[in-house]
């Protein structure tokens, strides 16, 4: 037997934008007379791309457009794009929300969805109340309900608050309750769109550990779409990357993750600043080369400066410290270094100079940030703090292991055979 329990075959959305159907009745007539003859929708040709910084030249525009794609059985399949991009109507589409105006779908087992925060719920209910509504909804039976209350109510975390009617639950409530309903109906195909964003970093760990669970120990399948690449990364085995309702890019999620955030980050190895207020500022930084030359590309095995010029003003304080942090793809912080840790330098009235070096065989391959911090002793607060450059690290380096490749840093250190 196949272990692909999802198949997508060139399936399509097409909207009327502004309206609800053609927009008159001789358009809905002629679509009608089409449909019964056997024939293709005569509005299907004439839709826009679904790409909306444009003016519309069509009334019609494809949300997804011939989109095709296989999950096999207990795998975690990550869907990424920047808004608008056809995600959400996608998974409405697999989730049987809408139909698709084109194409099909072929599933083996039950889907559940968490589509929106506390779909479903009825504010004057009660959160008990709500888990057996929900959970009907869902396709549970009462007594499959009825056995896994409890569990599902530890694991909301709104256990004091499970008698109160839910129009009195924060949104980070709601979506607790909402998630351990999806989570204990024991899918098939779970569908989670986005709604991990509103709970805290407690209810978020909880949540992805649940869905590695669900996945790894239970064998079931789970369609994420999330904004977090972090998530993302520590989620999923597969990605695929949607633009303009087009699927754009497919294959492991490392490499959908950095493909995305490489063609929507604008490198730049310059930063200045003029608008100087303070006693002391960095008024520019700039990312250069051995050769001195400044750049944003950067090979593996190559010597990274960073330059800081600091203005301090006439009668401005010493007490300040400098200091920045690499931030990588995924949001995670690499390394952070401040002057005040090696030396304490005098900071001279007028401009200021300093450099430090981050040493080849270090990075790994992938795009960074470098984030900035200029803290004011004085007033124990930080005056200046921007995600100031970007840049990447072109290649792999000596190591050629794909496990090893994934390694947040990868330096060459030095083996001795005892």
């Amino acid at each position: 037997m196949s272990d692909i329990i999802l198949k997508v075959e060139n399936i399509s959305k097409l909207y009327r934008l502004g309206i609800v159907g053609t927009g008159t009745l001789s358009h809905d007539l002629k679509r009608w007379f089409y449909k019964l003859r056997g024939k293709e929708d005569p509005y299907l040709k004439i839709g826009d791309t679904n790409n909306r910084a444009e003016a519309a030249e069509s009334a019609y525009v494809w949300a997804i457009k011939d989109i095709s794609f296989e999950v096999k059985q207990g795998e975690v399949l990550g869907i990424i794009g920047k808004n608008g991009a056809g995600k959400s109507t996608l998974l409405k589409i697999l989730s049987r929300v809408t139909s698709p105006t084109t194409g099909e779908i072929k599933t083996r087992g039950r889907i559940a969805s968490l589509l929106e925060v506390g779909t479903g719920f009825h504010p004057e209910l009660t959160g008990k109340e709500n888990i057996y509504l929900n959970g009907a909804i869902l396709g549970m039976t009462k007594a499959e309900i009825k056995a896994k209350e409890q569990e599902i109510i530890e694991f909301s975390g709104c256990e004091r608050y499970i008698d109160t009617p839910v129009k009195r639950y924060s949104s980070g409530m709601r979506v607790r309750l909402a998630f351990a309903v999806a989570a204990f109906l024991e899918p098939d195909i779970l569908v989670v769109d986005e709604v991990l964003a509103v709970g805290d970093a407690e209810f978020q760990k909880k949540a992805i550990g649940k869905m590695q669970d669900i996945s790894s120990s239970d064998g079931r399948t789970v369609l994420f779409v999330s904004h977090n690449m972090e998530s993302m990364a520590r989620l999923c085995e597969r990605g695929i990357l949607l633009n303009d309702g087009l699927i754009e890019y497919t294959g492991e999620i490392n490499d959908v993750i950095d493909y995305y955030l490489s063609n929507n980050l604008e490198f730049r190895s310059i930063f200045e600043e003029d608008d100087l207020d303070e006693n002391c500022y960095v008024k520019r930084v700039v990312l250069s080369n051995k050769d001195g030359e400044s750049t944003s590309n950067f090979k593996f095995n190559e010597t990274i400066t960073l330059s800081f010029e600091v203005l301090k003003q006439k009668g401005g304080t010493n007490a300040f410290d400098l200091s920045f942090a690499l931030v990588n793809s995924n949001n995670v912080v690499i390394l952070s270094s401040s002057f005040s840790d090696v030396n304490n330098f005098a900071i001279d009235e007028g401009t200021n100079m300093f450099k430090v070096n981050i040493n080849g065989n270090f990075l790994n391959k992938g795009d960074y940030k470098v984030r900035l911090f200029f803290y004011d002793k004085s007033k124990h607060q930080n005056v200046q703090r921007i995600d100031c450059l970007n840049f990447k690290i072109n290649e792999i380096g000596f190591y050629k292991n794909a496990q090893v490749r994934r390694a947040l840093i990868i330096p060459k250190l030095n083996w001795v055979k005892a």
